[in-house]
């Protein structure tokens, strides 16, 4: 799909530089996914992962000339699994926060997001601020181990909090009434919305903080961090990301192919 490839041929001259050298000696890009963050990231009833930031992960490996291999995990999973060197890298709706940056590197924003509550009561859809939602009466679910989790232990203390290991199981808990809202992306709540349109579910008309998602890449190899930072930069400065977040934020035909 995308085609830029001032990358290409990666050879195995890399010294000093760890994660390349064992892409190189692999042959494959490992790219770590929670595979269930629509449109960004999603598993199919037949178990294909797909979305943008797959659609991304492959470029990235087309162009280094290298295959892909994509490990899927829960959310709070990610970081670990990049620490100890099982992946290659996160592209996984991961907001880059400075506590994050200081265990990672990240390159990025490849999106720009922001929160916001997913919720059946008409009162939590009409929040312009985050203080609106925090209320000692409301539960509210996040993602475990997300920022979504983190601010609202930081910020809304009133609130009950519950943890999910998945989205999936944060949107059932809500259309379920077991929580009154999902704290989560503004992307991630407006899709679902369309996702389950007999399920009467609510958002906030504008997301109510910013949210700058990006690639995490380990820490030990500033070589591949630069390379990666100039296939996005690449990708920007032609409109290819543009085109590429475009085409799965307009059109909804991949919803079709979820369980």
């Amino acid at each position: 799909m995308l085609t830029l490839t001032a990358c290409a041929g990666m050879q195995s001259n890399t010294a000093k530089s760890p994660v390349l050298d064992r892409i190189a000696a692999n042959g494959e890009l490992v790219v770590g996914t929670a595979a269930s963050m629509p449109p960004l990231n999603m598993t199919t009833k037949d178990g294909e992962i797909i979305g943008m930031e797959i659609d991304l992960a492959q470029a990235m490996a087309d162009s280094m000339g290298v295959k892909l291999r994509l490990e899927a995990m829960q959310f709070h999973e990610l970081l670990p699994a990049l620490e100890a060197g099982r992946i290659d890298m996160i592209l996984s709706g991961m907001t880059i926060t400075p506590q994050r940056n200081m265990k990672v590197a990240f390159v990025g924003p490849y999106f720009k997001s922001g929160k916001a509550v997913l919720t059946k009561l008409p009162t939590m859809a009409q929040a312009q601020t985050p203080e609106d939602v925090n209320d000692p009466r409301k539960s509210i679910v996040t993602l475990r181990g997300s920022t979504s989790e983190q601010f609202v232990k930081e910020n809304l203390t009133k609130v009950k909090l519950v943890s999910a290991n998945s989205y999936d199981e944060a949107v059932n808990m809500v259309i379920s009434g077991k929580v009154d809202a999902m704290f989560a992306d503004y992307t991630i709540c407006v899709v679902t919305i369309f996702r389950y349109p007999g399920e009467k579910l609510l958002t906030v008309v504008s997301p109510l903080t910013y949210e700058p998602l990006g690639i995490a890449l380990p820490d030990n190899d500033p070589l591949f961090v630069n390379l990666v930072d100039n296939y996005l930069t690449m990708l920007e400065d032609s409109g290819v990301l543009e085109e590429l977040t475009l085409e799965w934020f307009q059109n909804p035909d991949w919803m079709k192919m979820l369980p």
